[in-house]
């Protein structure tokens, strides 16, 4: 995917009212392949945090039989973190304050997603 295209499903997604800041993130290793961040958020320890989250939660679904994972919601007391992993590895990320749109979030990620995979 080009930047352009990166750039675009960020957007899409950064577009929802609460939404602080989006991210392609590598998820084998954490790095952010693309981001569009507020000031004040730290993009490199969200995406070490969304991938390591990603692998454990992926090893706990298989050895639980429910499957791969699709969207996972973090939820904390200053904000959340909602995440869909891509076909191609690549997780989708959203950081957003507590009262956002958690739905309408989801389907901006999976919009974005589609475009990654």
């Amino acid at each position: 995917m080009s930047a352009n295209g990166y750039e675009t499903a960020l957007r899409g997604i950064t577009s929802v009212r609460g939404v602080r800041g989006a991210m392609v993130v590598a998820g084998a290793d954490g790095l952010v392949v693309a981001e569009s961040l507020m000031e004040g958020i730290k993009g490199a320890a969200v995406a070490a945090l969304a991938a390591s989250l990603a692998t454990r939660l992926g090893r706990a679904m298989e050895a639980g039989g429910v499957g791969s994972d699709v969207f996972w919601h973090l939820q904390a007391e200053r904000g959340a973190l909602l995440v869909v992993p891509a076909r191609s590895g690549m997780l989708i990320v959203a950081v957003a304050e507590p009262g956002v749109n958690a739905g309408l979030v989801r389907l901006e990620l999976l919009k974005a997603a589609e475009g990654v995979a």
